[in-house]
């Protein structure tokens, strides 16, 4: 294999720098025109706005900032609002002063969500009305990862150099050889294999974990015997909802995790491994609690003077605000010591890889840092988690959803490929787990075929898996092909749907539920009907939800990347694109497609126009696997 030299590495990285740059540029414009350019009711109805709010709760967090839990009225539209986005809390009361706080959002949970905002003191406009909270542009996160770059730029002659040299391939990850006998009982010979690489590695372990293979559970069995000789591991991921299952995961083995950061949902699995939970529920909370409340009075009480008043008022202001910091530093100081125990006693400690720089952290060191869904991280941002690391484990699989990048110029120049990508090329041992647990063998296949070069293999306990008395093999297509039912564009988004599909979708569902009734099959096999493209989404559920057929049948529906991570017996995928020009849009990203169809356990459903896929080189190699191996139909069949 073909080493880079050092030459390679700093044009390289240099390059990177030029490339975030290009994605900050584009993600601040789309920014602009998607939210600062949109009169209010407008963001409203688009999602990127909550407006005519009510502040249910508020109250002082974690550090110097004031945090407010504000709820929404109904109707409860879609929304773009996440854990962890910088928002701009604000009132359209005219007058008051100081209308906006800058804040992130903690959590998200339906019409609630909490604000942790920018400042020590709330602000005195909650009660008037009129407030809203407006999506702001995330500058802390690229601002950490041009600091993550600049750092592995001129990081020289320590372990940082020596992790940036080899990750990027200068030299080969070096490896001591570790004993066989070394092994979990709940992990599979390839999964065993990939725990003793990362027990016997030097700098890095690289683990590609396609769909199925029990990735996450062997993480946690890594974590286990890792922690037989390392005090603290540090375990991260690009997004929210991963690093909570992975808090959850590692909780149930019985190790003490503390989750660093925002949350994705709001139950007590996830929250009570917090660290603003744990801070909160402590016995010493009460005495800082009451400490930050008493500064934040002072200070309020202190601003009521106004600046062109005599000499003793002045004063007294003078000596209110001093006062006031004293007690905040009481707080902070007990805070912080609290904050050195819990994380002293954490065996695991989660969070993203943008959480990885919270200031918490910032002097801490950990013997393995392990990175799970590399593959949807930008490179920029996988490194932060590395500056603080001894060694490296990147797992994931870049054959599945890639990392979000809005700027087509840096996608093309190569922002998309990612740090797990890079060393899975340029390292000469690399783990592959190799045994899924999740799909019937046929539903596996192709993907197998061509993604994996065929080195899957279905584990007996799910090779043969099938509804019960199914006459239809496991994977199906349905061809609308002549049907003439048109994709449409929805004129708001641009996103396409497709009517005439879907109800030949339906026709085949009912046809699914009527054999599960005529054999008294129950449960229900779980199913989830899912598609590219958002406006198929909208669509599907209103149409479900007033169908008296499904109305009562549990059914997920949800976009292919709002799938990702989950899985059902029965997968439908509507494909929606059929036009003259056989033009495919963004179907043409096959990592996209291979989540969808490893999502099945038991049967895959897939609707399309063959006229307009067929002729792409992918789409037409699954046609000739379902003819082979599966069941070819026609809508047809599903049409009165």
């Amino acid at each position: 294999m073909d080493r880079l030299t050092t030459a390679d590495i700093t044009a390289e990285l240099k390059d990177l720098q030029e490339l975030l740059a290009l994605e900050k540029e584009a993600d601040l414009e789309y920014h602009r025109q998607k939210i600062l350019n949109l009169p209010l009711d407008k963001r409203v109805s688009e999602g990127y706005s909550w407006y005519n709010v009510t502040v249910t709760k508020s109250g002082y967090t974690i550090g110097d900032r004031a945090f407010v839990i504000v709820e929404r009225p109904l109707p409860h539209r879609p929304d773009q609002f996440r854990a962890g986005n910088m928002v701009n809390f604000f009132t359209r009361q005219p007058s008051v002063h100081k209308p906006e706080r800058a804040g992130v959002i903690q959590y998200v949970d339906r019409a609630k969500m909490k604000i942790i905002l920018n400042s020590a003191d709330l602000p005195d406009w909650l009660n008037v009305g009129l407030i809203g909270v407006d999506l702001l542009f995330d500058d802390r996160t690229y601002r950490e990862m041009e600091k993550a770059i600049t750092a592995v730029q001129k990081a020289k002659g320590n372990r940082l150099a020596e992790l940036r040299d080899i990750i990027l391939g200068k030299q080969a990850a070096q490896f001591r050889e570790v004993n066989e006998f070394l092994r979990s009982d709940r992990l599979n010979e390839s999964q065993n294999a990939a725990m003793r690489d990362v027990v016997g590695a030097y700098e890095l372990t690289v683990i590609h974990g396609p769909p199925g293979t029990g990735k996450t559970t062997t993480l946690v069995q890594t974590v286990i015997q890792l922690l037989q000789a390392e005090p603290t591991v540090l375990l991260c991921a690009p997004s929210n909802t991963a690093v909570d299952l992975l808090t959850e995961r590692v909780a149930a083995e019985g190790i003490n995790v503390l989750r660093i950061g925002n949350i994705s949902r709001v139950d007590e699995e996830v929250l009570r491994h917090t660290l603003d939970y744990q801070v909160a529920n402590h016995p010493d909370a009460k005495t800082i609690k009451k400490l930050k409340i008493e500064a934040a009075e002072l200070r309020r009480k202190a601003k009521r003077f106004k600046r062109n008043f005599g000499r003793e008022e002045r004063t007294k202001r003078g000596a209110m605000f001093k006062e006031a910091g004293e007690i905040s530093g009481w707080a902070n100081q007990l805070e912080q010591r609290l904050i050195d125990q819990l994380l002293e006693g954490a065996r695991v400690i989660t969070c993203t890889l943008v959480g990885a720089a919270s200031s918490m952290l910032a002097k801490r060191h950990f013997q393995t840092v392990i990175i799970d869904e590399a593959a949807q991280a930008l490179e920029p941002a996988t490194w932060i988690p590395i500056l603080k690391a001894g060694r490296v484990v990147l797992t994931g699989d870049p054959y599945q959803l890639p990392p979000t990048i809005k700027s087509h110029e840096a996608r093309r120049r190569g922002l998309e490929v990612t740090l797990i990508e890079k060393a899975l090329k340029r390292q000469d041992r690399t783990s592959l787990l190799r045994t899924q647990y999740r799909m019937n063998e046929v539903i596996m296949n192709f993907s197998n075929q061509q993604f994996y070069d065929g080195r899957l293999l279905a584990d007996a306990s799910v090779k043969d898996w099938t509804i019960a008395k199914d006459p239809t093999p496991p994977v199906e297509f349905v061809d609308t092909a002549g049907t003439d039912f048109q994709e449409q564009v929805q004129p708001s988004f641009q996103s396409r749907y497709n009517e005439g599909e879907f109800q030949i979708l339906c026709e085949h569902l009912y046809a699914l539920l009527e054999h599960c009734d005529t054999y008294e099959i129950a449960p229900l096999p779980s199913i989830a009907l899912i598609s590219p493209y958002r406006e198929q989404v909208v669509m599907m559920k209103q149409a479900v939800k007033q169908d008296p057929k499904l109305e009562a049948v549990p059914i997920t529906i949800n976009t292919i990347d709002g799938f990702q991570g989950q899985e059902r017996d029965v997968v439908y995928i509507s494909l929606v694109r059929s036009n003259g020009k056989s033009e495919i849009g963004f179907l043409k990203d096959y990592r996209r497609m291979n989540v969808a169809m490893t999502r099945a356990r038991q049967k895959l459903v897939i609707v399309g126009d063959s006229a307009t896929i067929g002729k792409d080189a992918f789409y037409k190699s699954f046609l000739d696997y379902c003819d082979k191996h599966g069941e070819y139909r026609t809508a047809w069949e599903f049409m009165a």
